[in-house]
């Protein structure tokens, strides 16, 4: 017996912009060359949290260097586009966990499987350890296919600058094209 519908499919992931890993599989197709750099997060006047990248370390402020605080220390990251087969979106994704960059990189670089855009990529996120605060992910690639024709177009049409993450700005610059026009993308493997 439970209190939710029959037909109940979980809690709506809304339109968020940015890809933050969900537990269990997290199915994307990375749509973009990658950005590496270094994120630190600071106080604006009014007391919120708000990123800072930059893309060397010397460009990071001593205090965000080797702090006692580890959650205050600058973390180096990857960024792309993807699409979140999941949810149906387009997403920017950052990646701060090595394990996971080490895992597309030797995808990425392997005879084997090449170019990481050619197919879908499974993040799986485990909670582990005492009450589940730990986790842990696993990486592997789905067999090899083109990405469909209309979620290419819509990537197209977004016209996303992911360079100016740098510069604190919004990487979407073309706010107008509709998610829900992009078409479903098959998860189920033939």
């Amino acid at each position: 017996m439970s209190i939710l519908p029959k037909d109940f499919e979980g809690i709506p992931q809304g339109d968020t912009k940015y890809l933050k890993f969900e537990e269990g599989e997290n199915i994307i197709r990375i749509l973009s060359e990658v950005i590496v750099g270094y994120e630190y997060w600071i106080d604006d006047k009014d007391g919120n949290r708000k990123p800072v990248r930059v893309e060397t370390w010397d460009e990071i402020p001593d205090a965000f260097k080797g702090n006692k605080d580890n959650r205050k220390n600058a973390k180096y990251f990857w960024g792309m586009v993807v699409y979140n087969v999941n949810i149906k979106n387009i997403q920017i994704l950052e990646i701060k966990q090595k394990g996971i960059m080490r895992s597309i990189e030797a995808l990425d670089k392997s005879k084997a499987w090449g170019d990481a855009r050619d197919y879908d990529i499974i993040i799986t996120k485990t909670k582990t350890g005492p009450e589940e605060r730990d986790v842990e992910y696993s990486v592997m690639p789905s067999p090899k296919e083109e990405v469909d024709e209309g979620i290419k177009k819509a990537y197209q049409d977004m016209d996303i600058n992911l360079m100016v993450l740098f510069k604190g700005e919004d990487p979407f610059k073309n706010e107008e094209v509709d998610v829900d026009d992009i078409p479903d993308f098959d998860v189920e493997k033939k």
